[in-house]
C-alpha cells in the first residue's frame, strides 16, 4: 500500500512539474518585476508607492531578483499589487522524478553489490556480469520500494 501511495505521488507531481518545463527558460533577461513594471509604463517610484517602499528600493528589489536573491514573500507582495499571482515551482524537462530515483537507485544498487563482489573475487568466488546486472536491478528495486531514504544519504 505505502508503495502504491509513493508512485501515485511521484506521477501526481511529476504532471504538475510538466507544466512548468515550457516556463523554466523563459525568464525576462531584467527580471520578471522590471519586465511587468516597464511593460505597464509604471515607473520606480510609482511601483515603489503601491508597496509602501522607495524607488531607490524597488531598483534594488529588482538587482536583488536578477541575482536569485529576491524572496518568494516579496514577489508574492508584487504580484498582488499588480493584480497579478506568482506562480513557481521545480521544473525536470530532461527526466521525470520517477526516472531520476531509479537512476539513484542504481548507483546505490551498484556501489552495494560491487563491494560485495569485490569480497567474493578475493575469495575467487566472483559472479558472471549477468548475475551483477541481476543484483543491481533487484537492489534498486529493493531500495525504491522499502528503503527510499537510503538514496539520499
Amino acid at each position: 500500500m505505502k508503495n502504491i501511495n509513493r508512485k501515485l505521488q511521484i506521477q501526481q507531481l511529476d504532471k504538475k512539474m510538466k507544466s512548468f518545463n515550457k516556463l523554466a527558460s523563459q525568464t525576462p533577461a531584467q527580471g520578471w518585476v522590471y519586465a511587468m513594471r516597464t511593460t505597464l509604463g509604471m515607473s520606480l517610484k510609482q511601483l515603489g508607492k503601491k508597496l509602501g517602499i522607495t524607488a531607490q528600493s524597488v531598483r534594488e528589489l529588482e538587482q536583488r531578483e536578477r541575482e536569485g536573491a529576491v524572496s518568494i514573500k516579496t514577489l508574492k507582495e508584487i504580484a498582488r499589487v499588480l493584480d497579478l499571482n506568482l506562480v513557481y515551482g521545480f521544473s525536470a524537462p530532461r527526466k521525470n522524478l520517477e526516472k531520476m530515483i531509479e537512476a539513484r537507485a542504481q548507483v546505490i544498487a551498484k556501489n552495494i553489490v560491487s563491494r560485495t563482489n569485490r569480497t567474493m573475487e578475493l575469495e575467487n568466488q566472483a559472479n558472471s556480469r549477468t548475475r551483477l546486472r541481476r543484483a543491481v536491478k533487484e537492489r534498486a528495486t529493493e531500495i525504491i520500494n522499502n528503503n527510499i531514504k537510503q538514496l539520499w544519504d
